[in-house]
């Protein structure tokens, strides 16, 4: 079974990428044989389409309601449960495989599509495409092809299989607004070896690039009545932030888990600011405050708190609730802290609460009610035997986000990345806001932290009359309260976007689906039972109407009627 073609096309229209990836196999046997597509693609996004097409008759996966697909599935089945199609298989990805198969000498074609919106970190936007054909492919090729309307500030491409020979296959062409990049290796450029057979192409294929910013109140841009609007202002004044780490020594810790999170937190306190001031708490069924109060970030408190970090072991229970409130009740009694500053909690846990309150219920309600709204709770869990919904639930109801840290090899760099995501607020009290008459479906428009380098996005419709967009964002910096003002010419904005010929007509309004899809989906997690009800199902609507497979929308694959005729694709989460 051969791999003629393999295509991936990827259209980046202003953060939102369109995807496409092709897949051609012939059967070159004298007997039916298996064909196989199998795609790793990005957790953050959402699978639009996917077909096969075996000999010219064409097999289109169908998006439904994850419960119907399901009953639907099993009265097919009668009870044979399969895995379904689709399977998380690491930090930043999840696999999409698919068998089908097919007779002597035929051929198949396997088409999927997914979407996502870039997400700003640390500066840049990055698309990862994974590159794993497992042969040697006459046809390979990546296009990708960017079109910024601010302007490409900087654009790399980066690969963890490039060779010398490779790097002749791989074209970049850029001007002010757009780039394409073109990777298109020969056979024999795909070769480990001229002996061998075996393909070099096995790995990440990134693209990360910024674009350029000038006006202060951000960045608008309008399609077909919907609008988004970028805000990452840069250069400004940074807060002071209090930060307490609380860090689980109990047993399960032990080992490298406690080493890595020792490595971490050395290269964490190297990046503190003077005018920071921070503790640490450790906990298992004990819990140990390193100082009796916050500490500012000096050359001789850091050393000492390095010293302490050394000697972290681990053994014991873990008292999650404890620990947490001990971090809400030192912020709250220190008085020496700086007026305008960020309080933040960072809890690394790698289990289950054992010692002290173990209700998971109660020990959100706890740390909610402690915690008031002042401070934000970021939740790190490490590895697969923590509850990541319970950390995830806890930190989005305070203000913060959950991360999973994955135990492997770069564990205490992901620990590390994920402090300077946080490492530098920039404003506080974010308010963004609209003509209250003239937007639809605005997405959220008040944020509790900005922090540099990352990136505010707000998108909505506009209603048919507006001329002018005008827009005013609020927040407070270190220094002042900000106002900032722009409008929006609607008329020349949708200008911008008429003559490319590579935008998917309707991207702002998709673009528009997806965020809201995934705030829906965040703000249920925190939301009351009979609230969680209503956000799903505004959810499952537009999951429905622009067909997203989320977590609520499975999509049904048929294959021919000689098979198992149905398979579903499910989104996984990393709640599982």
């Amino acid at each position: 079974v051969e791999i003629y073609s393999l295509h991936v096309d990827c259209k980046v229209t202003s953060r939102f990428a369109h995807t496409v990836i092709t897949s051609r196999i012939v059967n070159r046997a004298n007997e039916s044989r298996e064909a196989t597509f199998e795609v790793e693609l990005p957790k953050t996004a959402f699978i639009t389409n996917f077909s096969m097409s075996i000999d010219g008759k064409v097999y289109p996966g169908i998006i439904k309601e994850k419960a119907a697909a399901q009953n639907e599935y099993d009265t097919a089945v009668s009870r044979g449960q399969s895995a379904g199609l689709v399977k998380i298989t690491d930090r930043k990805l999840e696999q999409f495989h698919v068998s089908v198969s097919i007779a002597a000498a035929s051929k198949v074609t396997f088409e999927l599509t997914y979407e996502e919106l870039l997400k700003r970190q640390l500066g840049k936007y990055e698309l990862l495409i994974k590159v794993r054909p497992k042969q040697l492919v006459k046809h390979f090729q990546i296009d990708v092809h960017i079109f910024e309307p601010q302007g490409i500030q900087f654009l790399e491409t980066d690969s963890t299989f490039m060779t010398n020979e490779l790097t002749e296959a791989l074209t970049k062409v850029q001007n002010e607004t757009k780039a394409h990049i073109l990777f298109k290796p020969t056979i024999d450029q795909q070769k480990i070896n001229s002996e061998l057979n075996e393909t070099l192409l096995n790995g990440d294929f990134v693209v990360r690039y910024d674009v350029k910013r000038e006006a202060t109140a951000g960045d608008i841009q309008i399609v077909n009545g919907y609008f988004v609007h970028y805000f990452a202002p840069q250069e400004m004044p940074v807060f002071p932030k209090n930060v307490i780490f609380v860090i689980d020594r109990s047993g399960s810790m032990t080992g490298r888990k406690i080493e890595q999170t020792r490595d971490a937190l050395l290269k964490i306190l190297q990046d503190l600011r003077p005018e920071d001031h921070f503790s640490f708490i450790t906990f298992n069924n004990k819990v140990v405050e390193w100082k009796s109060s916050l500490l500012p970030a000096t050359e001789e408190n850091v050393a000492s708190a390095a010293a302490f970090v050394q000697t972290l072991t681990a053994r014991g229970g873990t008292d999650i609730n404890g620990a947490l409130l001990a971090a809400v009740s030192a912020l709250e009694k220190d008085e020496g802290l700086p007026e305008r500053s960020v309080s933040m909690i960072i809890l690394l846990t790698d289990g289950q609460p054992t010692s002290g309150e173990k209700n998971v219920e109660v020990i959100q309600e706890n740390i909610q009610k402690a915690i008031n709204g002042k401070y934000a709770l970021f939740c790190l869990g490490f590895g697969f035997d923590v509850s990541y919904k319970f950390l995830e639930k806890m930190a989005l109801s305070n203000g913060g986000i959950a991360r999973r840290i994955y135990e492997n090899a770069d564990a205490a760099l992901q620990l590390q990345g994920f402090y300077q995501e946080v490492a530098t607020p920039i404003l506080m009290q974010i308010e963004m806001q609209y003509p209250e008459n003239a937007i639809e479906g605005l997405t959220k428009n008040n944020f509790k932290l900005f922090f540099e380098g990352s990136e505010i996005i707000v998108s909505g419709k506009i209603s048919n009359e507006l001329d002018l967009l005008p827009v005013e964002i609020k927040a407070q910096s270190h220094t002042s309260d900000l106002t900032l003002k722009e409008e929006a010419n609607v008329k020349e904005k949708e200008q911008v976007f008429q003559n490319q010929r590579y935008i998917f007509g309707n991207f702002i309004e998709r673009l528009w689906a997806y965020l809201t899809i995934q705030q829906l989906l965040e703000k249920a997690i925190s939301a009351q039972e009979e609230d969680q009800k209503a956000l799903e199902a505004q959810a499952l609507d537009l999951s429905l109407r622009y067909s997203f497979v989320t977590p609520l929308t499975s999509m049904v694959v048929t294959k021919p009627s000689d098979q198992q005729q149905q398979e579903l694709a499910n989104k996984p989460t990393e709640a599982g």
